[in-house]
Formats: structure tokens, C-alpha cells, sequence
């Protein structure tokens, strides 16, 4: 009551109290509106308009408390830049919007760090921006994700609003299930997809402010105490670059349907840099489809995994985003892949071997939640044989 009394009078209102009562419905109703008109603009190719709106949406106070929200509430949340920084509590968040701006801006070097990629022994590497940087990118990003989800291919299913691997694993289902469909598949991989891209394409032909674009490419990384320049790529781990990705590739679909005549059963299929392209003939997909996306990717720096890339017919089966495709006469079957029930078999048994002196609720909820998440995930396919197998593992 007396703190209601203070703020009626005309006294300063702490700056916990202020994000503590921002209403968000309206925040994203306002950002929303503006996102939407954006979209029009680039129908309508009023590129004009788009720079303008744009630049009105990096300067709503709306859209900056949105991106500040963005970045201290996801999982990396608690993992700090070269800084050490992490927002924490209401007031530092507050502060942390009202300091977003465009002038003196000048980004922090990334915090280089290594994960062991799946099913290899060698690892992948993470660039972390500071919490100021992530901010910069999810408020320029709400400008930018309309364009890119404009202008984007028809059949991209990565990092996308309402999209996710199981639209992209539907439209695979549909493009090799008929009896009359496509029986050869081109499995495409871009070696190194986010470190390669060209500095200068991105510069030429990203549709956002180029100064903004150009200091977070170039702003180097630290990795075990010494500075390295980034002369290519954009950081993997950074918020933006996802969509920035997306915006490189897009237009991929268009030209591999342009360097094939019609009727050639050719459909197209992009989850991030991992794509499927099916043909009704190996030598089409050699002759004409492959080289016409190897000189789609030269000119963005980018290039085909040679270890990944491969030609498959459809009887012999092949493997996408954890799925293996595979013909039995006239049926498509889609189920988990062997490698993916193998890693669930190895990942229970490391929970189980933790937990040997826990009480048996608790490994109960842990298996329940590893369990959930791979059968939600496989609940789209024929996954029962899969079930099974991991029904019956043997503990050793």
C-alpha cells in the first residue's frame, strides 16, 4: 500500500516493479504488428519500406524488453560471454533493455568453446556472444525473421516458426510414398555450413543493417586466452545465425527444379544445412542436380560434405534427421534409425548405471523423461519395431 502511495505521488518507481509489470500480450501484439507489415512490404518488393519498418522495429522499447526476455529465458540463460555477465533478477533485466541502442555499439569478442558431435569422436565448435550481444541479434532478429520467413523455400523446415522436424519428415513421406515416386535420393550435407559461409555475400545480400551485420561477423572469438580473427562465417551459437543460414540457402529448391526438365519427379527437402533430393534416375541426380547445387553453394562460400553426400536408391534405404526411409516393394517405411535406438540403448544405460544407489522412483522419472522425449519425437513414423528393441535391451 505504501509503495502505491509513493508511485502516486510522483516518486520513482524501482526498476524490479517496472518489468514486473510489463504486460507481454501487448509487447508482442505491438512487435506483431510491425513484423506483419514488414511481410507485406516484401511481397509487395517496397525494399524502401522494409529498411524503414525495420529500423522503427530495432527501436520499439516493446520489441528491445522482448529480446531481453528472449535471451534470460532459454537454456543459455546461465552461460556468460567472455564477460562473465549473466542478467539475473528483474532489475538488471529492466536496465539491460533500456541500454540496447544502435550508437557506440561495438561487440565483444565470442567465447570459443567444444562439443562432441553425435555419433563421432571429433567435436563441434560453439561461439557464445555476451548477454549484451544475444540481445543485439533476438532484436534485430525479430525484424529480420519476417523477411526470411517471406522469401524463404517452400520446403525449408529448420529453425522456422511453426515448422519442425516432423513437417520436414512429412514431406519427405510424400515425395517417395506413391508407387510411381521418385527412386533415387540425393543426400546432401554442407561441410561446415555456419563457419564457411562468405563474408561478403552475407554483407551483399542479407536484408538488414549492414554496420550492425558487419560487427558481429567480424568481431573475432577467444578460445584458450588468445584472439582470433573470423574472416568467414557466421557464429554457431549466436541467435541470429540460424536465420541468417536459412536466408543463405534459401532458393536452393528453385534451382535444382530449374536444372531439370519437367515431370523429372524431382522434390526438394532442407532441414538447416541436411537436404534430400529425390529423381527418378541416378544419372540425373549426378549429371544435372548435384553440380547445379555445388555451383549454388560456391558462390556462398559452402561446398558438399564429401563423407555425407551420397546417391541412394530407395529399396536400399537411407537415413534423414534420425529417420531411416526405406522401401519394401510399394510401401515406404519410415522408422528410428539403427544409430539413434543404438545411443537411447547406451544413454539408458548410463542412467541406470548412475543411479544404481538411487531410490527406484527416481530412476523411474529419469528413464520416464529420456523415454518420452525419443518416443515423442518417433511418435510420427513406424516406431513400434524400435519400441521393442529398446523394450528388450539387456543390461550388462
Amino acid at each position: 500500500m505504501r509503495k502505491q502511495m509513493i508511485a502516486s505521488a510522483g516518486a520513482l518507481i524501482d526498476d524490479t516493479e517496472k518489468w514486473n509489470q510489463i504486460d507481454w500480450n501487448h509487447a508482442r501484439r505491438v512487435v506483431r504488428r510491425l513484423q506483419m507489415r514488414i511481410a507485406k512490404a516484401v511481397k509487395e518488393g517496397q525494399w524502401n519500406k522494409v529498411r524503414a519498418l525495420q529500423y522503427c522495429l530495432s527501436h520499439s522499447f516493446y520489441a528491445k524488453l522482448l529480446a531481453v526476455k528472449r535471451v534470460t529465458s532459454n537454456k543459455g540463460k546461465n552461460t556468460p560471454g567472455v564477460d562473465g555477465i549473466c542478467w539475473k533478477g528483474a532489475r538488471a533485466k529492466w536496465r539491460a533493455a533500456c541500454s540496447l541502442r544502435k550508437r557506440g555499439y561495438r561487440p565483444q569478442p565470442l567465447r570459443r568453446i567444444y562439443i562432441p558431435k553425435k555419433n563421432s569422436l571429433k567435436k563441434r565448435p560453439l561461439s557464445i556472444p555476451v548477454m549484451f550481444d544475444r540481445a543485439m541479434q533476438a532484436l534485430y532478429k525479430l525484424g529480420l525473421a519476417p523477411v526470411a520467413e517471406t522469401t524463404a523455400d517452400g520446403n525449408s523446415y529448420g529453425f522456422r516458426e511453426l515448422r519442425s522436424c516432423a513437417d520436414a519428415i512429412a514431406a519427405g513421406f510424400n515425395a517417395l510414398a506413391k508407387p510411381n515416386s521418385a527412386s533415387w535420393v540425393l543426400e546432401g550435407d554442407i561441410a561446415g555450413c555456419y563457419d564457411n559461409i562468405s563474408h561478403s555475400w552475407m554483407l551483399e545480400n542479407i536484408p538488414m543493417d549492414r554496420d550492425v551485420l558487419r560487427k558481429w561477423i567480424e568481431c573475432g572469438y577467444v578460445d584458450e586466452n588468445r584472439l582470433y580473427p573470423t574472416r568467414k562465417g557466421t557464429p554457431q551459437g549466436g541467435i541470429i545465425s540460424p536465420t541468417l543460414a536459412n536466408i543463405t540457402l534459401d532458393g536452393l529448391e528453385q534451382v535444382v527444379k530449374d536444372a531439370v526438365p519437367r515431370r523429372s519427379r524431382v522434390n526438394f527437402v532442407r532441414y538447416a544445412d541436411d537436404f534430400i533430393i529425390t529423381g527418378k534416375s541416378k544419372r540425373l541426380l549426378e549429371e544435372q542436380v548435384k553440380p547445379a547445387v555445388e555451383v549454388f553453394l560456391k558462390a556462398r562460400g559452402l561446398s558438399l560434405s564429401e563423407e555425407k553426400t551420397a546417391i541412394t536408391h530407395i529399396k536400399d534405404g537411407f537415413t534423414f534427421l534420425g529417420q531411416t526411409f526405406r522401401k519394401h516393394g510399394n510401401v515406404l517405411h519410415i522408422t528410428p534409425s539403427q544409430q539413434g535406438v543404438l545411443a537411447l540403448k547406451q544413454k539408458v544405460g548410463v542412467l541406470c548405471r548412475k543411479h544404481v544407489s538411487a531410490p527406484m522412483t527416481v530412476l523411474i522419472k529419469v528413464l520416464n523423461q529420456t523415454l518420452r522425449g525419443w518416443g515423442n519425437y518417433h511418435r510420427h513414423v513406424v516406431s513400434s519395431a524400435a519400441f521393442s528393441r529398446v523394450d528388450t535391451y539387456v543390461y550388462q
